[in-house]
């Protein structure tokens, strides 16, 4: 393996363990609490339904846990970074879509009182990165060990 691959291979697992723990503390932040605190946060984005920010409120936090589970575990780790790939962009498709509309929203990423500023936008974009980096090395070493 040359010089180049390994450092890849190192930035995309240092990215994968840290999107990992992102995932798991947003986890913890949100099943500590009662649902209904976070189903706020999810309605002030005023963009689902009240059936979808119920579901969104109860199921999401668990997503995140087994996702960060599986991104530390290294295992699958073209459809984990698949997975995180797709939320993240959810995800900032409402923050930035909330930024644009000057909307006063409660994230509820990391628990209730998060502040929707230009530092929540390059923290989301920042995690969409490097979600994006992981699946594609991933991909790129499947595809090197013809496995296509």
């Amino acid at each position: 393996m040359d010089t180049s691959a390994r450092i890849l291979r190192v930035a995309a697992l240092v990215l994968r363990l840290a999107l990992a723990g992102i995932f798991l503390y947003a986890a913890y932040t949100k099943l500590t609490l009662p649902w209904q605190i976070f189903a706020m946060s999810i309605d002030s984005f005023q963009f689902f339904p009240a059936w979808v920010v119920e579901w969104s409120a109860k199921t999401l936090p668990w997503i995140e846990l087994a996702l960060g589970l599986v991104l530390l575990s290294g295992r699958f780790r073209r459809s984990a970074a698949l997975a995180s790939t797709l939320l993240l962009l959810v995800f900032n498709f409402l923050i930035v879509r909330a930024y644009l509309r000057n909307d006063q929203v409660d994230c509820g990423c990391f628990g209730p009182g998060g502040v929707l500023d230009w530092k929540k936008l390059v923290e989301d974009g920042s995690m969409l990165a490097a979600s994006i980096f992981v699946l594609y090395v991933a991909v790129r070493e499947h595809r090197k060990r013809g496995k296509v």
